[in-house]
This record gives structure tokens, sequence and C-alpha cells, in this order.
């Protein structure tokens, strides 16, 4: 397997300087895409703006407590290379996967993709409370 086969993962642990985060996975090979993932008391926000990207064009999938999103970007119109003074966009395949910190109410999951920002809100699951569990000894 080729370094490009592999996933890049990153995952944040409680004790890093970035703690309260998600961790990200990304597929080597493709564009990253920038996400902004807050919360309030009853929902998980995650926004990301996805210019030239239409709904047809996107994938949102929930597998356990990762949610991924994968798409494609295209570009209107033909540039050729040398008339460019700045290249920064990026076109082309995109995906990003999110660990989400707390549980899901999968089947509440909705997504709206207005002027180029996709906004997944994500119904927290009520808390599960803790049940003590006893340890017998053999």
């Amino acid at each position: 397997m080729t370094k490009n086969d592999k996933l890049e993962i990153l995952i944040k642990q409680p004790d890093d300087q970035t703690a309260g985060e998600p961790g990200w996975l990304t597929q080597a090979g493709e564009g990253e895409l920038l996400l902004d993932v807050c919360q309030d008391k009853n929902n998980i926000y995650v926004v990301s703006a996805i210019a030239g990207a239409k709904p047809e064009d996107l994938e949102i999938a929930l597998n356990n407590d990762m949610l991924t999103i994968r798409g494609q970007r295209q570009q209107d119109s033909e540039v050729e290379e040398k008339d460019f003074f700045y290249r920064e966009c990026y076109w082309g395949s995109f995906s990003r996967s999110i660990i989400l910190p707390t549980e899901i109410k999968a089947d509440k999951i909705s997504a709206v993709l207005k002027n180029g920002v996709l906004t997944v809100t994500l119904p927290k699951a009520k808390n599960r409370q803790n049940i003590p569990i006893k340890i017998s000894e053999e």
C-alpha cells in the first residue's frame, strides 16, 4: 500500500492543546474540506463553505460516531493555466470525516446548502445515564 492509498489520520487526544475539538480524517489525494463545528443545547452543527458544489454533487454519511462529507467542486469556466495570476481555489474531489463528540439521533439529521454554505444539523441523543456494572470474583 502506497502512502497515497492510506488515510491520513489525526485524532486529537483530550490532553492535547486542542482538547474539545473532534478529530478529523481526509482521504489522501483529495482536497480537504474546511469545517466549523459548534453546538447548542440540542444540536451539533457542521458548517462549510462549498462554493461551486450542488446538492447532487455531495454525499453525507454517518457511520457510528463518524460524519463524512464528500463531493466534487466543478469550475464553471475553463481558463488556460498561462492566464492565471493566482490559483488558490480548489476544484475537484474533496472529502472530510470528523469524529463526533456525542451520540446523535441519526434519523433526525438534516443538511441544507444555501448560497454555497453547507449546514448539517445533527440532533444530540438524550444523555444516557451511567449504569454501574457489578463485578463478580471468580
